[in-house]
């Protein structure tokens, strides 16, 4: 047997060792079948897609059945290559789908969502990476269910060859728009950014959350961690600390779990008292909504904000 077989056999040995200890606090049921089909069929016959889906989130049929759900705009290819990430990667991102904003607000109507996260692959290829995408979005869900509020999860808006100011542009565009909520990930903390989340910076994520605040301190900003990487208790506190300093409201922290063998391994399970105790020294911090616990992501629960 060859070095490159033993590597492949020793890696599925690895995994299936992984999967089997789970712990039970990360084991639960997928939610009632009909909450499931019925949001299923509606963005599949519409050619739209959710984040809920496409990274499999273990929340999606509790999320359904409390009307909200995270819609994955501009396509299901990112142009970014994230180490966690189960969403599928690519340089070459399809088309933007002139119907999606009027596809996305039926879908809106159809489900009776009370609630919507508006999130997306990165789109390093587009002029303005998408800001613009998002606020069309946001306009045609606000014509047909105004009673509905938005929150957007967006991306750094950085292609790699741009200025500070051209990121600035590109969230005061989104803010503009005025989100009940503005989402951006840190995902992890300072010494792990390069290996989890390849071509984005820890502190041009903390830009964009102060950015938003310069822009209009009125809307809430958020962010989420997920853990499990090999992160250290005081790394995590000196990330929330971070965050706060850069005016950031809210919060959620989750464990990370491996969504496949091309992706990081997961280093720990942090156990659900840990994850109180981390909550706990996050509203400490001054953030005025924390969730954290094993199965929680960013979007969990973000109507109740």
């Amino acid at each position: 047997m060859n070095n490159e077989s033993q590597y492949s056999n020793s890696t599925k040995n690895n995994w299936r060792d992984e999967v089997t200890s789970l712990p039970s606090w990360l084991k639960r049921p997928i939610g009632k079948a009909s909450d499931l089909s019925t949001v299923q069929r509606i963005i599949r016959q519409r050619n739209i897609h959710t984040i809920c889906e496409e990274g499999r989130c273990p929340n999606r049929g509790e999320c359904y059945a409390n009307h909200t759900a995270t819609f994955l705009l501009m396509g299901q290819t990112c142009t970014r290559a994230c180490a966690f990430c189960q969403v599928e990667k690519g340089h070459a991102p399809m088309l933007l789908d002139p119907e999606e904003p009027q596809k996305v607000a039926d879908a809106v109507n159809l489900l009776g969502l009370r609630y919507v996260v508006l999130t997306s692959v990165a789109r390093d290829d587009l002029k303005d990476g998408g800001a613009e995408w998002f606020v069309k979005v946001m306009t045609v869900i606000r014509a047909q269910n105004p009673q509905t509020k938005i929150e957007v999860l967006t991306p750094d808006f950085w292609s790699g060859k741009d200025s500070a100011i051209a990121q600035k542009n590109r969230v005061a565009t989104v803010v503009a728009a005025q989100p009940a909520c503005y989402n951006h990930n840190l995902e992890t903390v300072r010494r792990l950014q390069g290996p989890v989340r390849r071509g984005a910076k820890y502190d041009r994520s903390l830009n964009v959350l102060r950015l938003v605040k310069e822009l209009d301190p009125t809307i809430p900003t958020k962010s989420g961690l997920m853990l499990g990487l090999g992160e250290t208790e005081a790394e995590i506190i000196q990330t929330m600390q971070d965050l706060r300093a850069s005016n950031c409201d809210r919060l959620t922290i989750g464990q990370y779990m491996r969504p496949s063998l091309a992706h990081l391994p997961v280093q720990k399970y942090w156990t659900p008292d840990e994850f109180t105790h981390l909550g706990q020294i996050a509203q400490d911090l001054g953030f005025s909504h924390v969730r954290s616990a094993p199965l929680v992501r960013s979007s969990y629960h973000a109507g109740e904000s």
